[in-house]
């Protein structure tokens, strides 16, 4: 559950914005962390890879563009994703980084990914201390619940700027170059099922 106390827990235990929402009942039991059901020979969540997001509006709104960079628990690049969104908020173009970093682990059948993001508004929002009020927002929000899901394990915090530095720089490949890469990782984004 979301309890305020436990946005002063280590970034380690990462249960304030946890895959499964406030609202569901899997946190009937006592405990802080349920285990979610796995094969014995599935890799711990210490073993994710971990998806550095952010998107960026140049005049919010304005010409948009998100970033993901995707490294291993050693700090090694396993994949830079990029896209370029036209005229958006920098709170949708936030969104879609998330969404282009839950596709991948989707896509590449992970079981676990810690996501990190410098957007206070969204981790809040994912991990349920805000609501989320903006109906364009409310679509992607639900969008990103629904590929939290089928990942499995997935924790959401929040970073600072200083330390998102790779994805804010992809963010900018993507405003300034109008592009994506790959290509189609921009394609649905911001139309989600």
């Amino acid at each position: 559950a979301s309890d305020p106390r436990s946005s002063r827990r280590s970034k380690e235990t990462s249960s304030s914005s946890s895959a499964t929402p406030v609202s569901e009942s899997s946190t009937t039991s006592r405990k802080r962390r349920l285990p979610t059901p796995s094969s014995p020979a599935e890799k711990p969540a210490s073993a994710a890879l971990i998806a550095y997001i952010d998107g960026g509006a140049r005049g919010n709104p304005g010409t948009a563009g998100f970033g993901v960079y995707i490294q291993d628990q050693d700090g090694r690049e396993v994949a830079s994703l990029y896209g370029y969104l036209g005229h958006q908020t920098n709170n949708v173009a936030e969104y879609a980084a998330l969404l282009a970093a839950l596709r991948y682990a989707v896509a590449h059948k992970l079981p676990a990914m810690q996501i990190r993001s410098d957007s206070e508004l969204l981790v809040r929002q994912i991990g349920g201390q805000y609501r989320v009020k903006n109906l364009a927002l409310k679509r992607l929000h639900g969008a990103a619940i629904v590929l939290m899901r089928k990942v499995g394990r997935v924790t959401v915090d929040h970073v600072r700027r200083e330390q998102n530095k790779d994805a804010d720089r992809l963010a900018n490949v993507a405003i300034d170059t109008r592009s994506e890469a790959p290509s189609g990782v921009s394609t649905g984004l911001l139309q989600p099922e």
